[in-house]
């Protein structure tokens, strides 16, 4: 005949259970990671792209002629070399008509310690990007990053892509918790 469990040692033994719950889920929030088997680098990104919104324009339910602007950062490891960039994507609505975003100085980031113009880069090889474009009918391009920028992405409060459209500069702005997203890619590339 077995003893019977004493209720404290059913309550440590549910304590243990929630805290290993606990830690499991922790691991979740790793960025999405993918391997190019034509190349054998492997690509470190988010799930998704953050969402950037036209300033301004945060609501509810966005309008239909609202225009959005995806990013995204990519981690390249190449047996050991590591760079990375800044994958950015423009899905215009209605008639609006933007500059293409290829052109030097085209797109702009501003975080809080202020702006950069972003440098276009191809991707060093992938057959397949980690994001996928939201419009068929949007610019997608790579931009430079390096870990400096990345850490400060992710430690600043205003995140901000600009363009430009018929010579005018458009804004789009970064919900406020794309700041959390971003430190915790940095956080699970070990940064």
């Amino acid at each position: 005949m077995q003893p019977t469990p004493r209720p404290y040692t059913l309550l440590l033994i549910c304590i243990s259970l929630a805290l290993f719950s606990g830690c499991a889920s922790e691991s979740s929030i790793k960025p999405a990671e993918s391997l190019d088997e034509r190349t054998g680098m492997t690509m470190g990104s988010l799930e998704k792209p953050l969402e950037l919104v036209q300033s301004g324009q945060f609501a509810i339910t966005p309008e239909p002629h609202v225009s959005f602007a995806y990013l995204g950062p990519v981690e390249w490891d190449n047996m050991g070399a590591i760079t990375y960039g800044l994958w950015v994507h423009l899905a215009p609505a209605g008639d609006w008509r933007f500059d293409d975003i290829k052109a030097p100085g085209a797109v702009v980031l501003a975080l809080d310690d202020g702006a950069m113009p972003l440098k276009l880069t191809q991707p060093p090889g992938p057959a397949r990007g980690p994001y996928r474009p939201v419009a068929s009918w949007g610019q997608t391009a790579y931009f430079e990053l390096d870990l400096d920028t990345l850490k400060r992405m992710a430690a600043s409060r205003k995140i901000e892509l600009g363009f430009k459209a018929a010579g005018n500069d458009v804004r789009f702005d970064a919900a406020p918790d794309a700041r959390e997203t971003l430190m915790r890619y940095v956080h699970a590339r070990g940064y």
